[in-house]
Protein backbone atom coordinates (compact mmCIF):
# COMPACT_ATOMS: atom_id res chain seq x y z
CA UNK A 1 0.00 0.00 0.00
CA UNK A 2 1.38 3.46 -0.87
CA UNK A 3 2.22 6.04 1.78
CA UNK A 4 -0.75 8.15 0.67
CA UNK A 5 -3.13 5.18 0.86
CA UNK A 6 -1.88 4.26 4.34
CA UNK A 7 -2.37 7.81 5.49
CA UNK A 8 -5.92 7.93 4.12
CA UNK A 9 -6.86 4.59 5.68
CA UNK A 10 -5.35 5.58 9.01
CA UNK A 11 -7.06 8.97 9.23
CA UNK A 12 -10.54 8.19 7.93
CA UNK A 13 -12.55 8.11 11.12
CA UNK A 14 -10.46 9.94 13.66
CA UNK A 15 -11.29 12.93 11.52
CA UNK A 16 -15.00 12.28 12.09
CA UNK A 17 -14.47 12.21 15.83
CA UNK A 18 -12.47 15.41 15.85
CA UNK A 19 -14.61 17.17 13.27
CA UNK A 20 -11.65 19.44 12.42
CA UNK A 21 -9.62 19.44 9.23
CA UNK A 22 -11.33 16.28 8.01
CA UNK A 23 -12.66 17.84 4.86
CA UNK A 24 -9.31 17.73 3.09
CA UNK A 25 -8.61 14.15 4.21
CA UNK A 26 -11.93 12.76 2.93
CA UNK A 27 -11.68 14.78 -0.26
CA UNK A 28 -8.78 12.54 -1.28
CA UNK A 29 -11.22 9.64 -1.75
CA UNK A 30 -12.73 11.53 -4.69
CA UNK A 31 -16.02 9.60 -4.52
CA UNK A 32 -17.79 12.44 -6.29
CA UNK A 33 -19.41 14.74 -3.78
CA UNK A 34 -16.27 15.37 -1.75
CA UNK A 35 -14.60 17.12 -4.65
CA UNK A 36 -16.40 20.39 -3.80
CA UNK A 37 -14.32 20.68 -0.65
CA UNK A 38 -11.00 19.73 -2.19
CA UNK A 39 -9.80 22.68 -4.25
CA UNK A 40 -6.71 22.98 -2.09
CA UNK A 41 -6.29 19.28 -1.32
CA UNK A 42 -3.24 17.41 -2.61
CA UNK A 43 -3.88 15.01 -5.51
CA UNK A 44 -3.88 11.40 -4.34
CA UNK A 45 -1.88 8.73 -6.13
CA UNK A 46 -3.90 6.84 -8.81
CA UNK A 47 -5.75 3.83 -7.46
CA UNK A 48 -4.97 0.47 -9.10
CA UNK A 49 -7.33 -0.29 -11.96
CA UNK A 50 -7.88 3.16 -13.48
CA UNK A 51 -9.52 3.32 -16.91
CA UNK A 52 -6.19 3.81 -18.70
CA UNK A 53 -4.68 0.76 -17.01
CA UNK A 54 -7.81 -1.27 -17.72
CA UNK A 55 -7.66 -0.40 -21.42
CA UNK A 56 -4.10 -1.67 -21.59
CA UNK A 57 -4.93 -5.01 -19.95
CA UNK A 58 -8.27 -5.86 -21.59
CA UNK A 59 -7.99 -9.25 -23.35
CA UNK A 60 -8.85 -9.78 -26.99
CA UNK A 61 -12.53 -10.90 -27.07
CA UNK A 62 -12.01 -13.49 -29.83
CA UNK A 63 -8.97 -15.01 -28.12
CA UNK A 64 -10.76 -14.98 -24.78
CA UNK A 65 -13.77 -16.79 -26.28
CA UNK A 66 -11.53 -19.38 -27.92
CA UNK A 67 -9.62 -20.03 -24.69
CA UNK A 68 -12.79 -20.24 -22.63
CA UNK A 69 -14.44 -22.68 -25.05
CA UNK A 70 -11.28 -24.80 -25.04
CA UNK A 71 -11.37 -24.87 -21.23
CA UNK A 72 -15.08 -25.75 -21.28
CA UNK A 73 -14.54 -28.60 -23.76
CA UNK A 74 -11.72 -30.04 -21.67
CA UNK A 75 -13.98 -29.98 -18.63
CA UNK A 76 -16.84 -31.61 -20.57
CA UNK A 77 -14.59 -34.36 -21.88
CA UNK A 78 -13.59 -35.12 -18.29
CA UNK A 79 -17.26 -35.22 -17.26
CA UNK A 80 -18.19 -37.53 -20.15
CA UNK A 81 -15.62 -40.09 -19.00
CA UNK A 82 -17.35 -40.34 -15.63
CA UNK A 83 -20.84 -40.96 -17.05
CA UNK A 84 -22.06 -44.56 -17.05
CA UNK A 85 -25.50 -45.85 -17.98
CA UNK A 86 -27.33 -47.61 -15.19
CA UNK A 87 -27.94 -51.34 -15.56
CA UNK A 88 -31.68 -50.65 -15.81
CA UNK A 89 -31.21 -48.27 -18.73
CA UNK A 90 -28.89 -50.70 -20.52
CA UNK A 91 -31.37 -53.55 -20.03
CA UNK A 92 -34.27 -51.43 -21.29
CA UNK A 93 -32.22 -50.42 -24.32
CA UNK A 94 -31.31 -54.00 -25.18
CA UNK A 95 -34.94 -55.08 -24.78
CA UNK A 96 -36.14 -52.35 -27.16
CA UNK A 97 -33.74 -53.62 -29.82
CA UNK A 98 -34.68 -57.26 -29.17
CA UNK A 99 -38.39 -56.45 -29.57
CA UNK A 100 -37.84 -54.63 -32.85
CA UNK A 101 -39.01 -56.33 -36.03
CA UNK A 102 -35.68 -57.15 -37.67
CA UNK A 103 -36.67 -56.38 -41.23
CA UNK A 104 -34.29 -54.26 -43.31
CA UNK A 105 -36.87 -51.49 -43.60
CA UNK A 106 -37.51 -51.29 -39.88
CA UNK A 107 -33.82 -51.36 -38.99
CA UNK A 108 -33.12 -48.57 -41.47
CA UNK A 109 -35.93 -46.40 -40.13
CA UNK A 110 -34.80 -47.04 -36.55
CA UNK A 111 -31.29 -45.95 -37.53
CA UNK A 112 -32.62 -42.73 -39.10
CA UNK A 113 -34.70 -41.98 -36.01
CA UNK A 114 -31.75 -42.69 -33.71
CA UNK A 115 -29.46 -40.47 -35.77
CA UNK A 116 -31.99 -37.62 -35.62
CA UNK A 117 -32.20 -37.88 -31.84
CA UNK A 118 -28.45 -38.11 -31.52
CA UNK A 119 -27.87 -35.02 -33.68
CA UNK A 120 -30.45 -33.08 -31.67
CA UNK A 121 -28.63 -34.00 -28.46
CA UNK A 122 -25.28 -33.05 -29.98
CA UNK A 123 -26.70 -29.65 -30.93
CA UNK A 124 -27.91 -29.20 -27.35
CA UNK A 125 -24.43 -30.05 -26.07
CA UNK A 126 -22.88 -27.47 -28.40
CA UNK A 127 -25.36 -24.82 -27.24
CA UNK A 128 -24.68 -25.64 -23.58
CA UNK A 129 -20.97 -25.49 -24.26
CA UNK A 130 -21.37 -21.99 -25.74
CA UNK A 131 -23.56 -20.86 -22.81
CA UNK A 132 -21.03 -22.10 -20.27
CA UNK A 133 -18.19 -20.35 -22.11
CA UNK A 134 -20.21 -17.11 -22.21
CA UNK A 135 -21.05 -17.37 -18.49
CA UNK A 136 -17.38 -18.00 -17.76
CA UNK A 137 -16.31 -14.91 -19.70
CA UNK A 138 -18.83 -12.77 -17.80
CA UNK A 139 -17.60 -14.18 -14.49
CA UNK A 140 -14.01 -13.40 -15.46
CA UNK A 141 -14.98 -9.82 -16.42
CA UNK A 142 -16.54 -9.19 -13.00
CA UNK A 143 -13.56 -10.72 -11.22
CA UNK A 144 -11.19 -8.52 -13.26
CA UNK A 145 -13.24 -5.45 -12.40
CA UNK A 146 -13.12 -6.30 -8.70
CA UNK A 147 -9.40 -6.98 -8.90
CA UNK A 148 -8.68 -3.71 -10.70
CA UNK A 149 -10.68 -1.77 -8.08
CA UNK A 150 -9.26 -3.64 -5.09
CA UNK A 151 -7.45 -0.57 -3.69
CA UNK A 152 -10.53 1.62 -3.84
CA UNK A 153 -12.82 -1.14 -2.53
CA UNK A 154 -10.47 -1.75 0.40
CA UNK A 155 -10.74 1.91 1.39
CA UNK A 156 -14.54 1.91 1.06
CA UNK A 157 -14.89 -1.24 3.15
CA UNK A 158 -12.46 0.08 5.74
CA UNK A 159 -14.37 3.35 5.99
CA UNK A 160 -17.69 1.55 6.39
CA UNK A 161 -16.22 -0.69 9.08
CA UNK A 162 -14.76 2.24 11.03
CA UNK A 163 -18.01 4.20 10.78
CA UNK A 164 -19.87 1.21 12.21
CA UNK A 165 -17.50 0.96 15.18
CA UNK A 166 -17.12 4.69 15.86
CA UNK A 167 -20.08 6.54 14.31
CA UNK A 168 -19.87 10.34 13.95
CA UNK A 169 -21.84 12.38 16.52
CA UNK A 170 -25.52 12.97 15.85
CA UNK A 171 -26.73 16.50 15.14
CA UNK A 172 -29.07 16.60 18.21
CA UNK A 173 -26.47 16.85 20.99
CA UNK A 174 -25.46 19.22 23.74
CA UNK A 175 -24.50 22.80 22.77
CA UNK A 176 -20.84 22.07 23.47
CA UNK A 177 -20.81 19.51 20.65
CA UNK A 178 -22.88 21.55 18.21
CA UNK A 179 -19.94 22.88 16.17
CA UNK A 180 -18.37 19.46 15.82
CA UNK A 181 -21.72 17.92 14.93
CA UNK A 182 -22.39 20.49 12.23
CA UNK A 183 -18.95 19.96 10.74
CA UNK A 184 -19.41 16.17 10.74
CA UNK A 185 -22.86 16.46 9.16
CA UNK A 186 -21.44 18.64 6.36
CA UNK A 187 -18.63 16.15 5.86
CA UNK A 188 -21.01 13.20 5.68
CA UNK A 189 -23.20 15.00 3.18
CA UNK A 190 -20.18 15.38 0.92
CA UNK A 191 -18.66 11.93 1.34
CA UNK A 192 -21.50 9.44 1.84
CA UNK A 193 -23.07 9.75 -1.65
CA UNK A 194 -19.78 8.77 -3.23
CA UNK A 195 -19.28 5.91 -0.79
CA UNK A 196 -22.84 4.73 -1.40
CA UNK A 197 -22.25 4.72 -5.15
CA UNK A 198 -19.17 2.51 -4.80
CA UNK A 199 -20.90 0.30 -2.21
CA UNK A 200 -23.94 -0.19 -4.46
CA UNK A 201 -21.68 -1.03 -7.39
CA UNK A 202 -19.79 -3.56 -5.30
CA UNK A 203 -23.03 -5.15 -4.10
CA UNK A 204 -24.35 -5.34 -7.68
CA UNK A 205 -21.12 -6.95 -8.91
CA UNK A 206 -21.22 -9.56 -6.16
CA UNK A 207 -24.90 -10.29 -6.86
CA UNK A 208 -24.19 -10.68 -10.59
CA UNK A 209 -21.25 -12.94 -9.84
CA UNK A 210 -23.41 -15.15 -7.61
CA UNK A 211 -26.15 -15.28 -10.27
CA UNK A 212 -23.66 -16.27 -12.98
CA UNK A 213 -22.21 -19.01 -10.79
CA UNK A 214 -25.70 -20.34 -10.04
CA UNK A 215 -26.56 -20.30 -13.76
CA UNK A 216 -23.36 -22.24 -14.52
CA UNK A 217 -24.29 -24.90 -11.96
CA UNK A 218 -27.75 -25.31 -13.51
CA UNK A 219 -26.35 -25.43 -17.06
CA UNK A 220 -23.77 -28.05 -16.08
CA UNK A 221 -26.48 -30.20 -14.50
CA UNK A 222 -28.61 -29.94 -17.67
CA UNK A 223 -25.59 -30.68 -19.80
CA UNK A 224 -24.72 -33.79 -17.80
CA UNK A 225 -28.25 -35.10 -18.34
CA UNK A 226 -28.01 -34.35 -22.08
CA UNK A 227 -24.65 -36.10 -22.33
CA UNK A 228 -26.08 -39.14 -20.54
CA UNK A 229 -28.94 -39.29 -23.06
CA UNK A 230 -26.41 -38.90 -25.87
CA UNK A 231 -24.37 -41.85 -24.60
CA UNK A 232 -27.54 -43.95 -24.44
CA UNK A 233 -28.47 -42.98 -28.00
CA UNK A 234 -24.96 -43.81 -29.18
CA UNK A 235 -25.30 -47.26 -27.60
CA UNK A 236 -28.68 -47.75 -29.30
CA UNK A 237 -27.19 -46.86 -32.68
CA UNK A 238 -24.32 -49.32 -32.17
CA UNK A 239 -26.83 -52.11 -31.47
CA UNK A 240 -28.89 -51.17 -34.53
CA UNK A 241 -25.82 -51.11 -36.75
CA UNK A 242 -24.90 -54.57 -35.47
CA UNK A 243 -28.37 -55.83 -36.40
CA UNK A 244 -28.04 -54.17 -39.79
CA UNK A 245 -24.74 -55.95 -40.37
CA UNK A 246 -26.37 -59.31 -39.62
CA UNK A 247 -28.77 -58.74 -42.53
CA UNK A 248 -25.78 -58.41 -44.90
CA UNK A 249 -23.87 -61.50 -43.83
CA UNK A 250 -25.23 -63.60 -46.69
CA UNK A 251 -23.06 -61.72 -49.17
CA UNK A 252 -20.21 -60.81 -46.80
CA UNK A 253 -17.62 -62.49 -49.02
CA UNK A 254 -18.69 -60.50 -52.07
CA UNK A 255 -18.65 -57.27 -50.07
CA UNK A 256 -15.13 -57.94 -48.81
CA UNK A 257 -13.89 -58.62 -52.34
CA UNK A 258 -15.48 -55.38 -53.56
CA UNK A 259 -13.90 -53.48 -50.68
CA UNK A 260 -10.44 -54.68 -51.64
CA UNK A 261 -11.05 -53.82 -55.27
CA UNK A 262 -12.26 -50.32 -54.37
CA UNK A 263 -9.11 -49.76 -52.30
CA UNK A 264 -7.02 -50.69 -55.35
CA UNK A 265 -8.99 -48.29 -57.55
CA UNK A 266 -8.69 -45.50 -54.96
CA UNK A 267 -4.93 -46.00 -54.90
CA UNK A 268 -4.72 -45.58 -58.67
CA UNK A 269 -7.14 -42.65 -59.07
CA UNK A 270 -5.64 -39.16 -59.03
CA UNK A 271 -8.86 -37.10 -59.05
CA UNK A 272 -12.36 -37.36 -57.63
CA UNK A 273 -13.78 -37.54 -61.15
CA UNK A 274 -11.49 -40.45 -61.98
CA UNK A 275 -12.39 -42.21 -58.74
CA UNK A 276 -16.14 -41.91 -59.36
CA UNK A 277 -15.78 -43.12 -62.95
CA UNK A 278 -13.70 -46.14 -61.95
CA UNK A 279 -16.06 -47.08 -59.12
CA UNK A 280 -19.15 -46.91 -61.37
CA UNK A 281 -17.49 -49.03 -64.02
CA UNK A 282 -15.41 -51.50 -61.95
CA UNK A 283 -17.45 -52.16 -58.78
CA UNK A 284 -20.44 -54.36 -59.57
CA UNK A 285 -22.69 -53.25 -56.71
CA UNK A 286 -22.11 -49.58 -57.51
CA UNK A 287 -22.66 -50.17 -61.22
CA UNK A 288 -25.93 -52.05 -60.67
CA UNK A 289 -27.23 -49.53 -58.16
CA UNK A 290 -26.28 -46.58 -60.37
CA UNK A 291 -28.00 -48.14 -63.38
CA UNK A 292 -31.14 -48.86 -61.35
CA UNK A 293 -31.19 -45.32 -59.98
CA UNK A 294 -30.85 -43.87 -63.48
CA UNK A 295 -33.74 -46.00 -64.70
CA UNK A 296 -35.85 -44.71 -61.82
CA UNK A 297 -34.93 -41.14 -62.74
CA UNK A 298 -35.88 -41.76 -66.37
CA UNK A 299 -39.18 -43.32 -65.32
CA UNK A 300 -39.91 -40.33 -63.14
CA UNK A 301 -39.46 -38.03 -66.11
CA UNK A 302 -42.20 -39.98 -67.93
CA UNK A 303 -44.77 -39.38 -65.16
CA UNK A 304 -47.71 -37.13 -65.83
CA UNK A 305 -47.99 -33.88 -63.87
CA UNK A 306 -50.68 -35.48 -61.71
CA UNK A 307 -48.55 -38.54 -60.96
CA UNK A 308 -45.55 -36.36 -60.23
CA UNK A 309 -47.61 -34.24 -57.84
CA UNK A 310 -48.84 -37.38 -56.05
CA UNK A 311 -45.27 -38.66 -55.66
CA UNK A 312 -44.12 -35.30 -54.29
CA UNK A 313 -47.06 -35.18 -51.86
CA UNK A 314 -46.18 -38.66 -50.61
CA UNK A 315 -42.56 -37.64 -50.09
CA UNK A 316 -43.61 -34.39 -48.37
CA UNK A 317 -45.79 -36.36 -45.96
CA UNK A 318 -42.63 -37.83 -44.43
CA UNK A 319 -43.36 -41.39 -45.53
CA UNK A 320 -41.68 -41.77 -48.92
CA UNK A 321 -41.25 -45.28 -50.30
CA UNK A 322 -38.97 -47.07 -47.84
CA UNK A 323 -37.85 -49.45 -50.59
CA UNK A 324 -36.88 -46.70 -53.01
CA UNK A 325 -33.62 -47.02 -54.94
CA UNK A 326 -33.62 -43.47 -56.28
CA UNK A 327 -33.94 -40.11 -54.47
CA UNK A 328 -37.44 -39.20 -53.32
CA UNK A 329 -36.93 -35.70 -54.77
CA UNK A 330 -34.94 -34.34 -57.70
CA UNK A 331 -31.86 -32.81 -56.10
CA UNK A 332 -32.46 -29.45 -57.75
CA UNK A 333 -35.73 -29.13 -55.82
CA UNK A 334 -34.06 -29.51 -52.42
CA UNK A 335 -32.62 -26.01 -52.11
CA UNK A 336 -33.02 -24.54 -48.59
CA UNK A 337 -34.25 -27.96 -47.34
CA UNK A 338 -31.15 -30.00 -46.46
CA UNK A 339 -29.82 -30.37 -42.93
CA UNK A 340 -26.10 -30.30 -42.28
CA UNK A 341 -24.72 -33.83 -41.85
CA UNK A 342 -23.22 -33.00 -38.42
CA UNK A 343 -23.91 -30.77 -35.46
CA UNK A 344 -21.06 -28.28 -35.46
CA UNK A 345 -19.73 -24.80 -36.19
CA UNK A 346 -19.08 -23.65 -39.76
CA UNK A 347 -15.46 -22.57 -40.06
CA UNK A 348 -15.17 -22.08 -43.79
CA UNK A 349 -17.56 -21.70 -46.72
CA UNK A 350 -17.16 -22.34 -50.44
CA UNK A 351 -15.03 -19.54 -51.92
CA UNK A 352 -13.32 -18.56 -48.65
CA UNK A 353 -9.53 -18.41 -48.51
CA UNK A 354 -8.32 -21.89 -47.58
CA UNK A 355 -5.08 -20.76 -45.97
CA UNK A 356 -2.92 -21.99 -48.86
CA UNK A 357 -3.48 -19.11 -51.26
CA UNK A 358 -6.49 -20.72 -52.95
CA UNK A 359 -10.25 -20.61 -52.57
CA UNK A 360 -12.04 -23.40 -50.73
CA UNK A 361 -13.97 -25.76 -53.01
CA UNK A 362 -16.27 -26.81 -50.16
CA UNK A 363 -17.28 -25.99 -46.63
CA UNK A 364 -15.65 -27.10 -43.36
CA UNK A 365 -17.36 -27.66 -40.01
CA UNK A 366 -15.80 -28.16 -36.58
CA UNK A 367 -17.55 -30.79 -34.48
CA UNK A 368 -17.25 -32.34 -31.06
CA UNK A 369 -15.57 -35.76 -30.73
CA UNK A 370 -17.57 -38.84 -31.76
CA UNK A 371 -20.27 -36.80 -33.52
CA UNK A 372 -22.51 -38.80 -35.87
CA UNK A 373 -22.44 -37.97 -39.60
CA UNK A 374 -25.69 -38.45 -41.53
CA UNK A 375 -26.64 -38.38 -45.20
CA UNK A 376 -27.78 -34.87 -46.19
CA UNK A 377 -30.01 -36.31 -48.92
CA UNK A 378 -31.03 -39.60 -50.52
CA UNK A 379 -28.21 -40.99 -52.57
CA UNK A 380 -26.15 -43.92 -53.77
CA UNK A 381 -22.87 -44.52 -51.94
CA UNK A 382 -20.41 -44.49 -54.82
CA UNK A 383 -17.33 -44.67 -52.59
CA UNK A 384 -16.66 -45.22 -48.89
CA UNK A 385 -13.07 -45.45 -47.71
CA UNK A 386 -9.71 -43.68 -47.61
CA UNK A 387 -8.71 -41.54 -50.59
CA UNK A 388 -5.39 -39.76 -50.85
CA UNK A 389 -5.13 -36.58 -48.72
CA UNK A 390 -8.89 -36.50 -48.09
CA UNK A 391 -8.64 -39.20 -45.43
CA UNK A 392 -11.77 -41.28 -44.83
CA UNK A 393 -14.25 -40.18 -47.48
CA UNK A 394 -17.80 -40.89 -48.68
CA UNK A 395 -19.14 -39.92 -52.10
CA UNK A 396 -22.91 -39.87 -52.62
CA UNK A 397 -24.57 -39.79 -56.04
CA UNK A 398 -27.73 -37.76 -55.33
CA UNK A 399 -28.99 -37.70 -58.93
CA UNK A 400 -29.38 -34.88 -61.46
CA UNK A 401 -25.62 -34.98 -62.04
CA UNK A 402 -24.79 -34.08 -58.42
CA UNK A 403 -22.28 -35.80 -56.14
CA UNK A 404 -21.76 -34.99 -52.45
CA UNK A 405 -18.29 -35.52 -50.97
CA UNK A 406 -17.82 -35.91 -47.20
CA UNK A 407 -14.35 -36.36 -45.68
CA UNK A 408 -12.56 -36.15 -42.34
CA UNK A 409 -14.52 -38.87 -40.53
CA UNK A 410 -12.92 -41.48 -38.31
CA UNK A 411 -15.15 -44.54 -38.73
CA UNK A 412 -17.41 -45.19 -41.74
CA UNK A 413 -20.52 -47.31 -41.13
CA UNK A 414 -21.84 -47.59 -44.70
CA UNK A 415 -20.51 -49.21 -47.87
CA UNK A 416 -20.34 -48.49 -51.57
CA UNK A 417 -23.22 -49.73 -53.67
CA UNK A 418 -25.74 -49.03 -50.91
CA UNK A 419 -28.61 -46.59 -51.40
CA UNK A 420 -29.04 -44.44 -48.28
CA UNK A 421 -31.89 -42.21 -47.17
CA UNK A 422 -31.63 -38.62 -45.96
CA UNK A 423 -30.80 -38.66 -42.25
CA UNK A 424 -29.32 -42.16 -42.29
CA UNK A 425 -26.08 -42.45 -40.26
CA UNK A 426 -22.99 -42.84 -42.43
CA UNK A 427 -19.99 -42.34 -40.15
CA UNK A 428 -18.65 -41.01 -36.86
CA UNK A 429 -16.11 -38.25 -36.29
CA UNK A 430 -12.92 -38.94 -34.36
CA UNK A 431 -11.52 -37.49 -31.16
CA UNK A 432 -9.46 -34.78 -32.86
CA UNK A 433 -8.88 -33.20 -36.24
CA UNK A 434 -7.56 -35.54 -38.91
CA UNK A 435 -4.63 -34.09 -40.81
CA UNK A 436 -5.71 -33.69 -44.42
CA UNK A 437 -5.41 -31.29 -47.33
CA UNK A 438 -9.00 -30.14 -46.82
CA UNK A 439 -8.34 -29.04 -43.23
CA UNK A 440 -5.10 -27.14 -43.59
CA UNK A 441 -4.62 -23.82 -41.79
CA UNK A 442 -7.63 -24.29 -39.52
CA UNK A 443 -7.06 -22.77 -36.10
CA UNK A 444 -8.64 -25.65 -34.22
CA UNK A 445 -7.77 -29.13 -33.05
CA UNK A 446 -11.43 -30.19 -33.04
CA UNK A 447 -12.60 -32.85 -35.51
CA UNK A 448 -13.48 -31.22 -38.86
CA UNK A 449 -15.82 -32.43 -41.58
CA UNK A 450 -15.27 -31.28 -45.15
CA UNK A 451 -18.32 -31.12 -47.46
CA UNK A 452 -18.11 -30.58 -51.20
CA UNK A 453 -20.98 -30.46 -53.71
CA UNK A 454 -20.12 -31.28 -57.32
CA UNK A 455 -22.30 -30.79 -60.39
CA UNK A 456 -21.20 -32.71 -63.50
CA UNK A 457 -17.75 -33.10 -61.96
CA UNK A 458 -17.22 -29.45 -60.93
CA UNK A 459 -17.42 -28.05 -57.37
CA UNK A 460 -20.39 -25.75 -56.65
CA UNK A 461 -21.42 -23.66 -53.65
CA UNK A 462 -23.56 -25.77 -51.30
CA UNK A 463 -25.06 -22.84 -49.36
CA UNK A 464 -28.29 -22.63 -51.41
CA UNK A 465 -29.21 -26.18 -50.33
CA UNK A 466 -28.93 -25.84 -46.57
CA UNK A 467 -31.96 -24.92 -44.49
CA UNK A 468 -32.11 -21.38 -43.09
CA UNK A 469 -31.17 -22.44 -39.55
CA UNK A 470 -27.96 -24.05 -40.82
CA UNK A 471 -26.61 -21.24 -43.00
CA UNK A 472 -24.98 -19.13 -40.29
CA UNK A 473 -21.20 -19.02 -40.15
CA UNK A 474 -19.17 -19.15 -36.96
CA UNK A 475 -15.94 -17.24 -36.62
CA UNK A 476 -12.81 -19.30 -36.97
CA UNK A 477 -12.21 -19.04 -33.24
CA UNK A 478 -13.41 -22.33 -31.89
Amino acid sequence: MTRTARKRTRLILPAFAAGLGATVIFAQFDFGGAGAFAQDAPVAAPVAGTSEQADQTLPDPAAELKNKRDETRTELEAISKTINLSSDRVAALQKSIADLDKSSTNIRQALIDSAARRKALEKQILESEKKLADLGIKEDAIRRSLHERRGLLAEVLAALQRMGRNPPPALLVTPDDALASVRSAILLGAVVPGMRKETDKLAADLANLAALQAASVVEKANLTATMTNGIEEERRMDLLLAENDKLSRSNAADLEAEKKRSEELAGKATTLEGLVASMESEIASVRRAAEAARREEENRKLLTDEQRAQARALADSGVPDKNRIAPAYPFGELKAKLELPVAGDILRHFGDADGTGHEAMGMTLATNPDTVVTAPADGLVVFAGAFRSYGQMIILDTGDGYHLVLSGMDIISTRQGKFVFAGEPLAVMGAKRVASATALALETNRPTLYIEFRKDGKPVDSRPWWSAKDTGKARNDS
